[in-house]
């Protein structure tokens, strides 16, 4: 008992300091962390141009779906009467918003000589490419409906499954991509990791009817060459072998490194394949395989079943 009164005695004694943040600590602070923005190890920008901001790209690509999907997500009544309408909205939308941000990315980059008309340019020519990338996200979807039994509908397809989202924000990504537009793919692509768990490169070259089942864990490297009719599952890797370096050990950038995946190809859960080689058209990749050399067209590669130790357990026990 004696002891509980001591103790309390001593807490009431404690006398807490009057501040913990004052002017003080706050500069004190303050210069600590700003001290550490004065080397050059590249994760401040405070000198730099304007950087794409991620939320106005991010809100260019939103609405962009919206036109890619109409209907699907629930904002809008398409009405008939009313689709040129709001079509016509989002496309105004990102117009105002992908122009300023592409113009942001091209001078960051220092790529053109006139940033705001090369934008106006990239924006307007993906404008023109948007009924090819829905022929193509179209194809997807049957893909989709035609590969998994537990699938009902292209309507289900589209709204709940991972892998469509991901191949369509890829299909635009790619678009400005191959327009030489730094940073903003690259941004839309990592937003589509974040949401799927799919990691594809805005670089690679992916054909029509394409279809990821499940998703989670799949990677598609820059140089990666998808052919039509493809199926992954979850797991795959389209990887490099190694990264080649120039004279100064520091890696060589653009050089093909990644698989060419040919036509009707049907890749399992699993399968590492790495390196500037070819998986022939009409192939089955069986789950788990590591691959590293050209496999030629019409094969099957499986790796031998495990040994399997079975024991029959007492009823007994639980």
């Amino acid at each position: 008992m004696a002891q509980g009164k001591k103790a309390e005695s001593d807490k009431n004694n404690w006398e807490k300091p009057e501040r913990f943040w004052d002017f003080n600590v706050a500069s004190e602070l303050t210069k600590e962390i700003v001290a550490t923005y004065q080397d050059q190890k590249g994760i401040n920008h405070i000198e730099g141009v304007d950087i794409p901001q991620r939320s106005a790209v991010l809100s260019a690509l939103d609405s962009l779906l919206e036109v890619m999907f109409p209907g699907y997500t629930g904002n809008h009544n398409f009405h008939p009467a009313c689709v040129e309408f709001v079509i016509g909205y989002h496309l105004d939308h990102v117009y105002r918003l992908l122009t300023e941000q592409v113009k942001k990315a091209c001078v960051y980059a220092d790529t053109h000589e006139n940033a705001e008309e090369c934008a106006e340019e990239v924006v307007l020519e993906l404008f023109r490419k948007i009924p090819a990338i829905r022929e193509a996200l179209k194809s997807d979807a049957q893909a989709a409906l035609d590969g998994d039994p537990a699938a009902h509908s292209v309507d289900e397809i589209v709204i709940a499954y991972p892998g469509l989202k991901a191949i369509a924000i890829h299909r635009i990504a790619h678009e400005l991509y191959t327009a030489g537009v730094p940073l903003i793919p690259r941004v839309m692509t990592e937003y589509a990791h974040t949401l799927t768990g799919i990691d594809i490169h805005p670089g690679a070259r992916i054909g029509k009817s394409f279809f990821i089942d499940h998703g989670t864990g799949v990677v598609i490297g820059e140089t990666a060459v998808i052919g039509a009719n493809v199926k992954l599952y979850q797991g795959v890797t389209l990887g490099a072998m190694s990264f080649p370096k120039d004279e100064r050990g520091q890696l060589i950038k653009g050089k093909k490194r990644h698989p060419d995946i040919g036509d009707n190809v049907t890749i399992y859960s699993g399968a590492t394949i790495l390196g500037d080689i070819t998986i022939g058209h009409d192939s089955v990749i069986g789950g788990n395989v590591w691959i590293t050399e050209t496999i030629a067209p019409h094969s099957k590669v499986t790796i031998p079943p495990p040994d399997l130790k079975i024991k029959q357990r007492s009823p007994d026990i639980a």
